[in-house]
C-alpha cells in the first residue's frame, strides 16, 4: 500500500490524497461504509458502486470470525470472493467489541477472552490470533489489536491499557511480518493511537505508533461518548504527530458536521455505522439538513428525497412514498433509506476533496457544518 499526498487546504489542515492498494485505488478524504458482518446493511454490492460510489468498505474481524467462520472464508477464496465485492476492504482488529462486550469478556496480557454473542461459546483473541484470522479474511488494510477503553476513564486505566495496546502492537507487527497473505496479494497493517482524552498519553501513543513506521495509522478511542469538543482537540493533537505522509484513519466517526471538522484537522479516513443505522429508523441526510422521514409532516411531500444530492434512490422515491413505506413496515424503506444516506456521505467527502483541491476548503466547511446539521 501506497499513499501519494497530493494537496492541503492553505486555510486549515485538510489533506487530499490516494491510497493505492492491492484492489485499487481509494481518493481521500473518504467514508467507508460499514459493512460488519460481510455485508453493508440492506444495500447490494450494485448499489455500493453505483449509487453509493463507495471506493473501500469495512469488514468486522469478531463477526466474521463467529460467521460464517474461517473455514468457510478460507473456502471461498477470501472476504473479497465471499461477497463479491472487489474494491478495497478494511477489517478492524474486534479490539471495538471488545470494549462493547464489557459483561463477557476477560482482558489479560495475553489477549482477551470472551464469550459469543450467538451461542454462548469462549474464544481468546490474542494479538497473533488476530493477525491470523485477518490474513484469512484477506483485508487490504488490517488493524492492529488494542482495547478501546470507555469513556469516562480514569487516567491510571487510560495509561495501563495504552501500554499494553503499545505491547499488543509490537507482537502484532511481530506475527505480521513473519507471516503472509493467503490469496496472493498485499496486505497492509495499520496501528491504533490510544490514550483516551489526556493529552499527554495521546502524545505518548501517537509518538510510539509513529515510530513504528507502518503505512498507515488510525486513531481510535474516541467517540465513545466524550464531548465533540474534546474529541477535535485529541484528533487535532494526535495529527500533528503522525507522519504527514501516511494516511490517518479516524475510527467511528461520525456526523457529517463531525466528519467535515475532522477532515479540517487533518484526517483522511472516515467510517461509522450511522448512515445506516440512523437509515433504519427514518433519519435522512441530505445536502439541506437532516430530517425524519416518519414525521407527519412529509405524510404528503412527494418531493425526491434529496433532489441536489443525484443517484437513483434519492431522486426517484419521494419523501411521502419513504414515510409510507416504513408506516407499513415495508424492508423496502430502510434500504432506500440506508442507500441514500451512504450516497449523502459519499457526495459530502467528494465535495470537500474537491474544495481541498480548490484551495476553498475552510470556507466551504464552516457554511456546510452549518447547513447539513439544519433540522428540516
Amino acid at each position: 500500500m501506497t499513499f501519494d499526498l497530493i494537496a492541503q487546504d492553505p486555510n486549515s489542515k485538510a489533506r487530499a490524497g490516494v491510497v493505492h492498494t492491492a484492489h485499487g485505488a481509494i481518493q481521500t478524504p473518504i467514508f467507508m461504509p460499514v459493512g460488519t458482518a460481510g455485508t453493508v446493511k440492506a444495500v447490494q454490492q450494485r448499489d455500493l458502486k453505483d449509487d453509493v460510489q463507495a471506493q473501500i468498505i469495512l469488514g468486522n474481524t469478531y463477526h466474521l470470525y463467529l460467521r460464517p467462520g474461517l473455514d468457510v472464508l478460507r473456502a471461498a477464496g477470501g472476504l473479497h470472493k465471499f461477497n463479491g465485492w472487489d474494491r478495497p476492504i478494511l477489517t478492524d482488529s474486534g479490539g471495538y467489541q471488545v470494549y462493547s462486550l464489557s459483561n463477557t469478556r476477560k482482558i489479560k496480557e495475553d489477549g482477551v477472552k470472551f464469550r459469543s454473542h450467538i451461542d454462548g461459546s469462549t474464544h481468546l483473541f490474542s494479538p497473533e490470533g488476530v493477525m491470523d484470522i485477518q490474513r484469512t479474511i484477506g483485508a487490504d488494510i488490517m488493524m492492529a489489536f488494542d482495547e478501546c477503553t470507555p469513556w469516562p476513564c480514569d487516567y491510571d486505566y487510560a495509561k495501563r491499557s495504552m501500554q499494553m495496546t503499545h505491547r499488543w502492537l509490537t507482537r502484532c507487527i511481530n506475527r505480521f511480518d513473519s507471516t503472509e497473505g493467503h490469496y496472493g496479494y498485499e496486505q497492509t497493517l495499520f496501528p491504533i493511537v490510544q490514550g483516551s482524552t489526556y493529552k499527554d498519553l495521546r502524545v505518548e501513543s501517537a509518538e510510539f505508533i509513529a515510530n513504528q513506521q507502518r503505512p498507515g495509522n488510525a486513531i481510535g478511542g474516541l467517540s465513545v461518548g466524550e464531548p465533540a469538543e474534546q474529541m477535535y482537540e485529541m484528533t487535532e493533537l494526535v495529527c500533528d504527530i503522525l507522519p504527514q505522509d501516511k494516511p490517518r484513519y479516524l475510527m467511528g466517526v461520525g456526523t457529517p458536521a463531525n466528519i467535515l471538522e475532522s477532515i479540517a484537522l487533518g484526517v483522511d479516513m472516515l467510517d461509522c455505522v450511522m448512515p445506516t443505522r440512523n437509515a433504519r429508523n427514518g433519519m435522512l441526510f441530505t445536502t439541506q439538513g437532516v430530517l425524519n422521514v416518519t414525521n407527519k409532516k412529509f405524510e404528503l411531500d412527494f418531493e425526491p428525497i434529496d433532489a441536489e444530492l443525484g443517484g437513483y434512490v434519492s431522486t426517484f422515491y419521494s419523501r411521502a412514498y419513504v414515510r409510507h413505506l416504513f408506516q407499513s413496515k415495508e424492508m423496502l424503506g430502510p434500504q432506500i433509506a440506508s442507500i441514500h444516506n451512504l450516497t449523502f456521505y459519499l457526495w459530502l467527502v467528494k465535495q470537500a476533496r474537491e474544495q481541498i483541491l480548490a484551495g476553498t476548503f475552510r470556507e466551504w466547511k464552516d457554511k456546510m457544518v452549518k447547513q447539513v446539521s439544519t433540522r428540516l
